[in-house]
């Protein structure tokens, strides 16, 4: 059965509710993951009501979505004709790090998203989400998962995507090297490695040029390595150091993973790992479940799913995978369109639109009673039930201690020493936590 990120049980209930099949069974008791941190900013107003009228912003970071959301918006618009919306799009590493920025000013993204934890915590304490709490939109969602979205008992945002972030798989592939069984133990991991590296293939694709893709598999390679599963909060709070030896072990395996990137590894971008998974030449693209639209529009068509390392014994190891809760949906506190602002967010959280979305991008949504028809997500299903871990990276509320901590990984692959990289990583944290 499926785990938050306490280790409390996902219910089958829940489980069911996200491909739109309706069950019993107690709720799934979520939260925003530890190391989130209260918001010093009072509440904001609840968004202003009247007509929706005017041209909106909304401001994401998924280019690979924008085509679904552009009809979506056609829909909408139609609907609604005295409100017209653009698309605001960033690559997701600037997005982490000027969003804020613009969003403050309320030209950009009336409606617009937040990556958990950070950068969710530190918009709220900017004032620049309203206050959703009591808007009829609430219960268009599945309350237990978008937990991510509140603070202080106040619901600001609503996470729209249920992604797991860990490897995708050409299962073609990865079936037949491992007989349907997946990996249960690093060494059979390394084993399966080693048998795709000998058919000529490289075994994973790892944009480890792309800091905000290449920490995708840093959440596997966690998770059962270390003491708790809040390791990340307890780096950034001083409990827990980089030179500590479950840390170490991690750059080490790291290490073991070198020869089985691709080759200039540390200096690839996203699109070319994606390109060399999409035309077979990659077993594995570490990245997560949500490019697996991005490769079907590259023409892939064989069978995917995911896998993530198990980098212990399997009798040691606590889970089996990662999942996030994330693209957290709010209406800008400083918008001059409110009332539009809010009907467009509205109309995301309709079963039918938020299923047009959840199918086109192939992504599980938090919408209740979407019906999914894409094959990928039902390939993806079974994980709902596994035992699988909120996204620790996602902890970090210090983008530059996790940029450091996330950094030691990509300069052990480029040739560092893990000592070393733990070494540099920790000064890093220590001098961000003296600040």
């Amino acid at each position: 059965m499926n785990k938050n990120a306490f280790g409390q049980p996902l219910s089958r209930r829940t489980a069911l509710q996200l491909l739109g099949v309706g069950g019993a069974g107690a709720a799934l008791t979520a939260c925003a993951g530890p190391g989130s941190t209260a918001g010093s900013t009072s509440a904001a107003s609840a968004p202003a009501t009247g007509k929706p009228t005017g041209a909106i912003s909304f401001a994401h970071w998924r280019a690979e979505d924008k085509d679904v959301f552009a009809k979506l918006i056609s829909a909408f618009q139609s609907a609604t004709p005295d409100v017209t919306v653009r698309q605001d799009i960033s690559p997701s590493n600037d997005y982490q790090s000027s969003a804020l920025q613009r969003i403050r000013g309320g030209s950009v993204g009336d409606v617009f998203t937040a990556f958990r934890g950070a950068q969710f915590v530190d918009m709220v304490k900017a004032g620049v989400y309203t206050d959703m709490s009591k808007q009829a939109v609430v219960q268009q969602y599945e309350p237990s998962l978008i937990t991510a979205g509140q603070q202080d008992g106040t619901q600001y945002g609503f996470p729209y995507q249920v992604v797991f972030n860990m490897p995708v798989t050409n299962e073609d592939i990865i079936g037949t090297a491992t007989g349907g069984t997946p990996p249960k133990d690093w060494q059979s991991f390394l084993d399966l490695c080693d048998k795709l590296k000998s058919q000529g293939l490289v075994p994973i694709a790892w944009p480890g040029g792309d800091p905000g893709n290449a920490g995708q598999l840093f959440n596997s390679m966690v998770m059962n390595n270390a003491p708790s599963d809040d390791m990340c909060a307890k780096i950034e709070s001083g409990e827990y150091k980089c030179t500590d030896d479950w840390f170490l072990t991690t750059l080490k395996q790291y290490q073991q993973l070198k020869p089985y990137f691709q080759p200039n590894s540390t200096g690839t971008a996203v699109e070319p790992c994606q390109q060399i998974f999409a035309t077979k030449k990659a077993a594995m693209l570490a990245t997560g479940s949500y490019h697996i639209a991005a490769i079907r529009a590259l023409g892939a068509t064989f069978p995917m799913n995911v896998i993530s390392p198990i980098t212990t014994s399997a009798e040691k190891a606590k889970y089996e995978g990662i999942y996030n809760a994330t693209f957290i949906l709010g209406v800008n506190s400083h918008s001059q369109h409110q009332a539009a602002a809010s009907a467009w967010l509205e109309f995301l959280s309709q079963p039918a639109n938020a299923g047009e979305y959840a199918n086109g991008t192939s992504q599980h949504v938090t919408v209740k009673g979407v019906e999914y028809t894409n094959p990928d997500l039902k390939a993806l299903a079974p994980w709902l039930q596994k035992k699988t871990l909120l996204a620790p990276r996602f902890q970090f509320n210090n983008l530059d201690i996790r940029s450091a901590v996330e950094g030691a990984c990509i300069a052990v692959v480029g040739g560092k020493s893990p000592d070393a990289a733990a070494a540099d990583a920790q000064r890093v944290v220590d001098q961000q936590r003296s600040q």
